[in-house]
């Protein structure tokens, strides 16, 4: 079973610290989120987890299948079996779905055996389809340039359909609730639960308890001032859609400054 584990982390950008001492496992079959007000390091998380160069990792560690993410590229991560879902998905106009999908599954094919000539394109199509019925997406939408002129929600979908094609070990959904409204949020929920079981273990980011009335986490934490500050399960969630985030505040607020 693959796990992730993040041992004291520390990230700045722009040579301010963001993260200040954060550790977290997640293994596969397992689904956590991570809650916290703005500004706390979230999606500063997310993108340290896949590689972003603008985050500078001042210390600790990424461990991954033996080895620390760290020290691999983006691709790489990638190629190892983690995927992040952007916040906000951008568009490539001229590229399909469908080629954009093909190029990435053959880019990890790659990875896996230099000589590898591509996955043939009957079988990938086979495989589209399964993940677009799966998902209940529409066909010709595997045709549509990507995310050009794309819905907030048909972004969102196109990112669960690149993670059920991918099929990574760990997922990180960075606040996917962002900017769709109930059907659209149910819609894209569904299609993350359609994908969940033994094989994926998924990181939700997100600032809202809504989210998670669809996606249902084992393990909720709360990120406060660069740190997971509080831990526990579903009902932490609830406890901060109902009192807000005032109380983590006034208890935690003079621990992490």
């Amino acid at each position: 079973m693959a796990k992730l584990e993040i041992r004291n982390l520390h990230v700045a950008i722009d040579g301010k610290e963001i993260i200040k001492g954060l550790d977290l496992s997640i293994a596969q079959g397992e689904i956590h989120a991570i809650m916290g007000p703005n500004g706390t390091g979230k999606s500063t998380l997310a993108y340290t987890l896949m590689g972003h160069p603008a985050y500078e990792v001042t210390q600790g560690e990424v461990w991954f299948k033996g080895e620390n993410i760290l020290e691999l590229e983006p691709d790489e991560r990638s190629h190892l079996g983690l995927f992040l879902a952007f916040q906000y998905p951008v568009a490539i106009p001229g590229v399909s779905v469908a080629n954009f999908l093909r190029s990435a599954i053959n880019a990890r094919r790659r990875a896996e055996n230099p000589d590898d000539k591509g996955m043939p394109i009957p079988a990938f199509r086979k495989i589209l389809k399964e993940k677009m019925d799966l998902l209940k997406m529409d066909h010709d939408f595997a045709g549509r340039y990507l995310n050009d002129g794309f819905s907030g929600g048909e972004k969102k979908r196109t990112e669960i359909l690149q993670m059920a094609t991918l099929e990574p070990e760990i997922a990180i959904l960075d606040e996917t609730d962002s900017g769709l409204d109930i059907d659209a949020l149910r819609v894209v929920a569904e299609g993350v639960n359609a994908l969940s079981g033994p094989n994926l273990g998924v990181l939700v980011i997100t600032h809202y308890q809504r989210l998670l009335n669809y996606i249902k986490p084992q393990f909720v934490h709360i990120m406060l001032g660069g740190r997971i500050v509080e831990s526990g399960g579903p009902d932490l969630a609830l406890h901060l859609e109902e009192q807000g985030y005032d109380w983590v505040r006034e208890k935690y607020d003079e621990a992490v400054a």
